[in-house]
């Protein structure tokens, strides 16, 4: 087996390998079939891009989009990495210049869509290409259970009839278990060597604000993240095009995508995107599988998402790169109404109960008071295993909960007051609450439901409040809700004997809208102005190339240069990113850039280098992991320190800190706020309460952050545990 690291430096630039990696690609250089689930940005293509540097053959890549086909085209050519690609974009002449080149043996990569590759005509071309490996990206487009099924991927099948002897590896970053098996199924894998890694992107934060005006939102939202580039999902083509115009007169570069623009125009604007000519995409769900842009900093979804698994692939954009991303979902019951009637209109029963139940779920992770990072990672059978992520609105800023015994009690009580009206037939649970409020409707009044013994007996609520008490009724599993047209709501056993044990239940309040969070700063501290000159000089070369900015150097490779300042060709091709061929190309132009800033500025000192950084490097952590991050604390090191060397994001490290000082280890407070500042933070705690953050910061003006806010909670609960 050859030594992966020389090559992985040379061409690629970087010194180690991301989790699961190393031993994909080792089993495929084995000629084993391979199953790779890795999350996005956790170095997917790596896995068939190294293999193919190093053995004789031609490796085919299956790619879904043209954009995609191009976009890693040139980031590998950039790289010096032989590679092409055959799609309908191609004119006569220059498909005859790729064929002869793949005739002749001069290319290590070729993508193609399933569509051109099963060509009977085109499978028999191959067999005279020396095959070494057919790479199947986005392989959850196999399966009829996946988000994004297409039907072009089921000929894939046939594959292993033309090519038995060939190893086949299917890559995704989402899918789950029936998904899994759905794919190696379909695609044949003999034997295949499975891996997932988790799920868990530590980098992106997760928040779920309640729609009030969301045009609004999204513009504060956006306007405070001004250089930075974002992803506005939308459910509608003409919502696209809304969003995008009033960003546009507001002052927001911005375009629309979506599948009803010319192919032309949806391209063009891809291509602005792509290159930072614009900051904003306004899209359907139609743009960004494969988009492989890795300076994406945030994606909002201005409307509900039909399903999970689609929402986390939409979210997984952002941050691509390792730095902080954020999610921001904008959560009505409207959008849920309008989604139930997309899905009444399916006229497959099956495709309904499966829409309905994932709409369930969907509705679930948005009302959820719980950490939203455990309940995406549970649905894809994977166990967060800290309390508190760090990292989510949930456990950032905990909303109140009260007793809700009464109200529970009244709900489960209802249930089951009128099956017994109905001989033990099933009413929804908008008509449980016109009973609960005394209304009187046809239906209600027609079977006698005025007459059941709580009938009225919950007008202290408003129909939404008693929405979104079932709902979290819901989800404790006290009520079950069916996934049929007409839904119903059901007792389980553990509602039964709630309702007979008049146990307490807590309920959490509902989500309130609220401004906006300022974003979290980028973990590799640099010199500012620095990174903003050599992003300019990026740009001038990527323009003069016809290339997207980030295949000339990614925003991570930008920041190290401006935190280490290389100005020798050896420690610029020490920076994460540089390999052989773009040190010797750029590194002279870079390193100038660099020397000239500092002919004007003085060096700045930041934290240690980290020259260890790997990106994104998901891992369980042990349940000591407070005690460790505290333990280099006391040593000296800084919050980015502690991050960087345990592979967390360094908001989980700052909640491992306030654990400790809550529990009386002792702590200099200077070490994150200035007493001014402490005293400012505890009168705002004394007038509104420990319970949550965000009043507190609002009162504060937002000028204090949520991880000081957090750390100075902290340093009183430890005083008041003392004086107990």
């Amino acid at each position: 087996m050859p030594d992966l690291l020389p090559t992985l430096k040379s061409a690629f630039g970087y010194d180690s390998f991301r989790p699961l990696q190393e031993e994909i690609i080792i089993d495929a250089l084995a000629g084993r079939d391979v199953f790779a689930l890795l999350p996005t940005g956790g170095g997917k293509s790596l896995c068939f891009q190294l293999p193919a540097l190093l053995r004789p053959g031609l490796t085919i890549v299956v790619s879904p989009l043209i954009a995609l086909m191009k976009d890693q085209v040139d980031a590998l050519t950039a790289s010096g990495i032989a590679a092409t690609f055959l799609n309908s974009t191609l004119g006569e002449k220059e498909s005859k210049a790729r064929f002869r080149g793949l005739h002749q043996g001069e290319y290590r990569l070729l993508y193609v869509a399933p569509e051109r590759l099963m060509l009977s005509g085109f499978l028999e071309v191959l067999k005279g290409w020396n095959i070494a490996q057919i790479a199947v990206d986005e392989a959850h487009c196999v399966s009829e259970w996946g988000h994004d099924f297409r039907p072009e991927y089921r000929q894939l099948a046939s594959l292993r009839d033309h090519f038995p002897e060939v190893p086949v590896m299917a890559l995704t970053a989402t899918a789950t278990d029936r998904v899994r098996a759905d794919i190696v199924e379909h695609l044949r894998l003999r034997d295949a060597q499975c891996y997932v890694a988790s799920f868990n992107r530590p980098n992106l934060a997760y928040r779920v604000l309640p729609k009030a005006k969301p045009y609004e939102q999204a513009l504060q939202f956006v306007r405070s993240r001004e250089q930075e580039c974002g992803i506005i999902y939308c459910s509608s083509r003409k919502a696209t095009e809304m969003v995008a115009e009033r960003l546009t007169t507001d002052g927001v570069k911005a375009k629309p995508y979506h599948a009803g623009l010319d192919a032309a125009v949806r391209g063009r604007h891809q291509e602005l995107f792509l290159r930072d000519e614009i900051h904003v995409i306004c899209a359907t769900i139609a743009f960004g599988m494969g988009i492989n842009k890795p300076n994406v900093r945030y994606v909002i979804h201005y409307d509900l998402p039909k399903n999970v698994e689609g929402y986390y692939q939409e979210t997984g954009r952002a941050g691509r790169d390792g730095l902080p991303g954020e999610c921001l979902l904008l959560y009505s019951s409207g959008d849920v109404v309008k989604q139930t009637a997309f899905i009444d209109e399916k006229t497959d029963p099956q495709e309904q109960r499966i829409a309905r139940e994932q709409l369930q779920q969907m509705v679930h992770y948005a009302e959820i008071s719980t950490c939203r990072r455990a309940s995406l990672l549970a649905y894809f059978s994977e166990e967060f295993p800290e309390d508190n992520c760090g990292g989510c609105d949930n456990c950032l800023a905990p909303r109140e909960t009260f007793d809700g015994t009464l109200a529970a009690q009244k709900l489960l009580s209802c249930v089951y007051r009128v099956r017994q009206a109905t001989q033990n037939f099933g009413v929804g649970l908008n008509h449980l609450i016109e009973v609960l409020t005394g209304a009187r409707t046809e239906k209600l009044l027609k079977w006698g439901h005025d007459k059941v013994s709580t009938y009225g007996i919950g007008k202290e609520h408003s129909r939404t409040e008693w929405q979104s008490i079932g709902r979290e009724l819901v989800r404790l599993g006290l009520l079950r809700q069916t996934a049929e047209k007409f839904s119903t709501i059901e007792l389980t056993e553990a509602g039964m004997d709630a309702l007979r044990s008049r146990r307490a239940v807590t309920l959490t309040r509902p989500m309130e809208a609220e401004k906006t969070r300022e974003h979290r700063d980028g973990d590799i501290a640099c010199d500012g102005p620095l990174f903003e000159r050599l992003r300019a000089l990026r740009k001038r070369i990527a323009d003069e190339r016809d290339v997207p900015a980030y295949v000339i150097f990614s925003d991570v490779s930008l920041r190290l240069m401006a935190r280490d300042y290389p100005t020798t060709e050896g420690a610029f091709g020490r920076i994460g990113g540089v390999g052989e061929k773009k040190r010797a190309e750029f590194g002279p132009v870079f390193i100038a850039e660099i020397e000239d800033h500092l002919a004007a500025q003085p060096r700045q000192v930041f934290a240690e280098s980290l020259q260890q950084w790997k990106g994104p490097a998901p891992r369980r952590v042990a349940k000591g992991t407070s005690v460790e991050s505290w333990d280099l604390f006391v040593a000296g090191k800084s919050v980015a320190q502690i991050a960087a060397a345990r592979a967390m994001n360094a908001r989980t490290v700052v909640q491992h800190l306030a654990e400790m000082i809550a529990a009386g280890r002792a702590c200099d407070p200077r070490r994150f706020f200035t007493p001014d500042e402490q005293a400012r933070i505890e009168a705002a705690f004394a007038r509104h309460g420990l319970d949550r953050l965000a009043p507190v910061r609002e009162a504060l003006g937002g000028s204090i952050d949520y991880d000081q806010l957090n750390l100075a909670r902290a340093f009183v609960q430890a005083r008041l545990r003392a004086a107990e």
